[in-house]
């Protein structure tokens, strides 16, 4: 009975210790932010879609499926399913749950079976004989289980755990990052190889034009009406026409080799049909700053690792208190096999405290004070590093936004200036057919009109690869549900449709909060 009220007394004196956790109370450290964007849209001008409320660990919605183009849509559900570097990354977050159980299995006793026999020969002095004594020898078999808990006093183990799982969480914010910029590469990529079928639908028109010249070119000059030096110009013009279509077909060649790759293929394997850029005119608004923090999965991980760095520092600390470890052993011993299990070969053995051993460090150099020191500047690096995610991140925001604004005034003006070249083309083409001006005037406009034709269609180029990093500056879009990620890291990806909800609309939120212009 006494035994009893010992063990009782030392099971309630643990517990009472393994609430003392020395782990700081873990905040979220300020980070820098403005109550509105400098270069967002005014509220009457913004749109009026209703802006997102997302979460950091839910699937960023399939955003892409607002350009309405049903082969990006292909491309994209290709590229999550055999992409290289999303595998890698899941394949991460997969090592980092199995640590997160890994170090939550030291919560719980350990328990072992031995079974076997020894064999022991004891010295003659050992037994208090001489040394050239009789010395005896003996074996001992075994059948035994064993207990092994080490007490949580002050939080040490729960802290690893906690660490741990922030490190987990961590790993999946990473691969939600990971994702988001596989689309987003994967969108700019297959507008970029779009943007070039449409120069290169440029130079075709270009190519006929002056193909079309080059024989009133050599008509006229067979007639005598010009000189030969007119038909090496209109061939000059032609070839270097050929020259520069050539090289968009070689830069094409190489950003639909690099959109293989996204896609997990070879790039002999895959191949692109020719489909010129048309032009994408979305609105994106982006919102508040303060909602930027929970919208961007970096962010997210980044404010991870400030978590994790926060328990390491209570599991420092609490390295400088008593460890308690509770064994005991039970079984059975005996000289033969055959009598091992009888009931009088059984045996047990606890430690000192009712099977507690209590350990107090005393002396060790300066060993744990490094370490909690160690602790303690990995939590200000990973502070530093959460700042400094947040600052890029609205700078990327306000570097897009910028972008757009500009470009939808860049575009109108270059639109005019299309327009004009052409009328001057035609206008040149005419004259120089009733003999009115020189070749070389006719050259001058068709240069002009050929390069602000793909002034233009870099534009449109441009404001494509804008909206697209606009969308994941602003971390994606959060209308579709959020998938399960087992331990293997393997994600399931919803069949459902991104849609924009109009604003007022209750219990939905858009893909993206994008509206049409």
């Amino acid at each position: 009975m006494k035994h009893l009220q010992r063990f009782s007394m030392s099971l309630l004196t643990t517990l009472v210790l393994a609430g003392c956790s020395v782990t700081p109370t873990y905040e979220r450290p300020a980070a820098p932010a403005s109550a509105a964007f400098k270069e967002a849209l005014p509220a009457d001008q913004a749109g009026q879609w209703k802006t997102a409320q997302p979460a950091e660990d839910q699937l960023r919605g399939a955003w892409w499926e607002l350009f309405k183009d049903e082969q990006l849509n292909r491309l994209e559900v290709q590229a999550q399913a055999a992409n290289q570097s999303l595998k890698a990354a899941a394949a991460r977050l997969a090592q980092a749950r199995a640590l997160q159980r890994q170090a939550r299995s030291s919560l719980f006793p350990e328990v072992t079976a031995n079974f076997g026999p020894t064999r022991q020969r004891a010295s003659p002095a050992s037994q208090g004989l001489a040394d050239d004594g009789p010395a005896t020898s003996s074996t001992l078999w075994r059948a035994q289980a064993g207990v092994s808990y080490e007490a949580d006093l002050f939080g040490r183990v729960s802290s690893t755990v906690d660490a741990a799982t922030a490190d987990a969480q961590q790993s999946e914010a990473l691969l939600r990052s990971v994702q988001l910029a596989l689309q987003a590469d994967v969108a700019q990529n297959y507008f970029q190889v779009r943007q070039l079928d449409a120069e290169r639908q440029v130079y075709v028109q270009t190519l006929d034009l002056r193909e079309q010249t080059l024989k009133l070119v050599e008509r006229r000059y067979k007639e005598g009406d010009i000189s030969e030096l007119d038909v090496a110009r209109a061939r000059s013009e032609l070839a270097s026409a050929q020259s520069e279509a050539l090289g968009i077909d070689r830069n094409r060649a190489a950003a639909e080799h690099a959109l293989a790759v996204l896609l997990g293929l070879a790039p002999s394997e895959f191949s692109l049909p020719a489909t010129p850029l048309a032009r994408i005119d979305l609105r994106v608004p982006a919102g508040l700053p303060s909602g930027l923090l929970e919208r961007r999965p970096d962010i997210a991980a980044a404010e991870r690792a400030m978590a994790a760095a926060n328990d390491r520092i209570g599991a420092a600390r609490a390295a400088f208190f008593p460890q308690l470890n509770i064994t005991g052993y039970a079984g059975y011993e005996s000289s033969e096999l055959g009598h091992l299990f009888q009931w009088s070969s059984r045996t047990f053995l606890l430690g000192p405290l009712t099977g507690a051993m209590l350990s107090l460090p005393i002396f060790d150099a300066g060993r744990r004070q490094a370490g909690l020191d160690r602790a303690r500047a990995v939590y200000e690096e990973d502070v530093a590093n959460y700042r400094q995610s947040v600052l890029g991140a609205f700078r990327e925001v306000e570097d897009n936004l910028a972008s757009l604004r500009i470009l939808d005034d860049q575009i109108g003006a270059q639109d005019r200036a299309v327009q004009a070249s052409s009328r001057a083309a035609q206008l040149s083409h005419t004259q120089y057919k009733e003999g009115s001006i020189s070749y070389l005037d006719v050259i001058d406009s068709d240069r002009t009109v050929l390069a602000q034709q793909r002034i233009s269609v870099q534009l449109d180029g441009a404001r494509a690869l804008s909206t697209v990093n606009l969308i994941r500056a602003l971390g994606g879009g959060w209308s579709l549900p959020t998938p399960q990620v087992g331990d293997t890291g393997k994600i399931e990806q919803p069949s459902a449709k991104a849609t924009a909800a109009p604003a007022g609309q209750a219990g939905t939120a858009p893909a993206v909060p994008v509206a049409a212009r």
